[in-house]
């Protein structure tokens, strides 16, 4: 409550308690005609609590404190168009739509009339306005399928919604009511008069019905602004209905009501419902039975509109995992909250078919398990190929096609999520920006053993994204380059070969990142050596991993086998080192310009002390990226988190 110069004004806020807000630009407190009716009849049934917002009284602040409920909009002619927008991106919402919105009149008919040519209105700015908010719905309801069709045919992507013919809808209390009439009157002979429906709108075809009436010599009444259980009385008693609209009249009411009480009814095709086939039987129980479960078949499918929890497929790659000492068994753990698990593997294979190591074996053993997880194995020849530095990208590429669920989660071997993270990616999901196709989330990449967290990378990378079948993996355009032989590559340092692109443009897909610029200026002045800069974007990135779903990342946890990877010995990392060369086409030759690790020295040429000094190097410093050459004397500034280990990784560690 404030006071005005106007006297107390009440101040507008949601109830928290409700879960629903229906918003209308009047309700039956304010005028009792049909939508009212009909909004009113699914308010009382709802099996949640709902919120009455007239759509005059929307403003930013009440779609703020609603974000998390459910909206449903009637007619909203009244709302402030400059908050559409706000609604499509940020609300849940369904539309019952009763009339013609995309006409600025609500009416083809009413258009032609005032400005004596046929309506285009879904051709210009202010239909498309109109559409986009029927596009940004969950789910569209209609008063007949003649409004369906009609709204389709002018914008065939709403069938891409869920859509429902819903005709108009009644309470219990009408279908008690109609009952009693019957009863009432069964035995009684009609009156003989013909109802016409009194109104000084030309739409409403008034004069139309009484030409009729009077051409076929027909005894006829007016009727308007009757008490509503007069009305009914009225329609047990006579002969029939005269209702000759000049405009459209998606399901008009009062014509429903007069069959299910016995009347004959003169229609013509502005009555939208007439010719469905539950309202054209013969067979009253059908009609009755139709509309009676048109408030359950409403709340069925807001219900699953509400509740609505997207699934997950997470994909990964695979590839010797144990030899190599990946901590595969923990990350496929950690992801057990998504409703699919898909591993590409390509592990070598020996002449039985088996992998050299056993790692497909133990994939397979998890399929027969768990039905969740989904195994391929795809034979990849890194020995011969000319570029195999691609596979990374095509093997993640073709384990993300290979997925079936709403939304993908893409995860290295060597990566975990925390057990906390789980219900954050279900809520994620759910709550997924309209769009966006991808969200980018914090990585917790630890260097070495000693708890430093690098900084010197992006702390970012896109994680999650909706099952767009146009999105894959791979080099994006900016980066394409090919070689004498037709052979793809990328312009040095612009990619990995995994990168999300556009299947057929290779253009990148866009996503949203929580780090923001502020926050990644805070970071490069920490590299450059801001002890304060430092320590505020610890700060402020241990609050952003506690609060958003994040990965942690163990490549770079235990150096020796980091190095010793690619090929198994303590010179394994010119194995490493050669992937990157191929996949920017430089000189793959074993020269002392081509090690970055250990400067001025062939790796035919180090030893195992050259190596041992190189890990005792990398411990001093807090990250690097070896596409330049080491300097153990450039000391690379560090963060550290508060945030423990995932449970799953514990036992992994000790074992490294």
């Amino acid at each position: 409550m404030f006071n005005s110069p106007f006297g107390t004004i009440k101040k507008i806020e949601i109830p928290e308690s409700c879960q629903i807000v229906f918003v209308s630009d009047m309700f039956v407190e304010d005028y009792s005609g049909g939508a009212e009716m009909t909004s009113e009849a699914l308010i009382n049934s709802s099996p949640f609590e709902v919120y009455k917002l007239h759509s005059k009284d929307v403003n930013m602040d009440l779609l703020e404190q609603g974000v998390r409920k459910y909206w449903i909009f009637g007619n909203f002619i009244s709302i402030n168009r400059d908050l559409i927008p706000s609604i499509i991106a940020n609300l849940k919402y369904s539309i019952i739509e009763y009339d013609y919105k995309y006409c600025k009149y609500r009416s083809t008919q009413k258009h032609k009339e005032i400005e004596k040519q046929d309506c285009n209105c879904h051709d210009d700015i202010y239909g498309k306005f109109i559409s986009s908010f029927f596009y940004g719905a969950k789910s569209l309801f209609w008063m007949s399928e003649k409004q369906q069709n009609q709204y389709h045919n002018f914008f065939p992507f709403f069938s891409e919604r869920h859509n429902m013919v819903l005709s108009s809808v009644f309470d219990d209390e009408f279908f008690v009511r109609v009952k009693m009439l019957r009863e009432k009157y069964k035995d009684k002979p009609r009156n003989g008069m013909w109802l016409v429906y009194d109104s000084t709108s030309w739409i409403k075809g008034t004069k139309e019905a009484v030409e009729y009436c009077e051409k076929n010599n027909l005894k006829y009444k007016k009727i308007s602004n009757m008490r509503y259980k007069d009305m009914l009385e009225e329609l047990s008693q006579c002969e029939g209905i005269v209702y000759l609209a000049t405009g459209e009249d998606t399901c008009p009411r009062w014509v429903i009501e007069g069959k299910l009480l016995g009347t004959k009814l003169v229609l013509n095709e502005n009555c939208g419902h007439k010719d469905e086939e539950w309202f054209s039987t013969d067979n009253l129980l059908d009609t009755e039975s139709y509309l009676y479960l048109a408030r359950q078949r409403f709340w069925a499918t807001a219900k699953i509109d509400m509740d609505f929890q997207p699934t997950i497929s997470v994909y990964t790659t695979t590839r010797n995992c144990i030899v190599q000492n990946y901590p595969m068994e923990a990350c496929l753990k950690s992801v057990d909250f998504c409703d699919e698990i898909v591993v590409l593997d390509t592990s070598d294979i020996d002449e039985d078919g088996k992998s050299i190591d056993g790692t497909l074996e133990y994939l397979k053993a998890l399929q027969k398990e768990n039905p969740k997880f989904i195994i391929h194995h795809e034979n990849r020849d890194y020995k011969n190929a000319k570029r195999p530095s691609l596979f990374d990208g095509q093997n993640k590429a073709m384990a993300r096609a290979m997925c079936t669920k709403d939304f993908l989660l893409q995860i290295d071997i060597d990566e975990i999520v925390h057990e906390d993270d789980a219900p954050k990616y279900k809520r994620m999901v759910r709550d997924f920006p309209k769009g966006i196709d991808v969200i980018s989330l914090p990585m917790i990449e630890y260097w070495g053993n000693t708890g430093k967290i690098r900084m010197d990378i992006n702390v970012s990378k896109w994680r999650l994204s909706r099952a767009n079948p146009t999105i894959t993996h791979g080099i994006p355009a900016y980066a394409r380059v090919f070689d004498k032989d037709g052979e793809l590559y990328s312009k040095k340092f612009m990619s990995d070969s995994c990168d999300l692109i556009h299947f057929q443009t290779f253009e990148p897909i866009p996503f949203l990142t929580f780090l923001q610029q502020d926050a990644e200026q805070v970071r490069q002045l920490a590299l450059n050596g801001d002890e304060n800069a430092r320590k505020q974007f610890e700060e402020w990135f241990n609050k952003v991993t506690q609060d958003i779903p994040t990965v942690h990342h163990y490549g770079w946890w235990d150096f020796d086998k980091k190095l010793n990877r690619y090929s198994g010995t303590k010179v394994g990392a010119f194995g490493w080192q050669k992937h990157w060369l191929n996949l920017y086409n430089m000189d793959e030759k074993d020269i002392p310009e081509n090690n970055n690790f250990i400067p001025n020295k062939s790796w035919k040429d180090v030893d195992e002390n050259d190596v041992e000094q190189l890990i005792k190097d990398l411990n001093e410093t807090g990250g690097h990226i070896f596409h330049t050459p080491f300097d153990k004397n450039k000391k690379t500034p560090w963060i550290e988190i508060k945030r423990g280990h995932p449970k799953v990784i514990k036992g992994w560690l000790k074992g490294v």
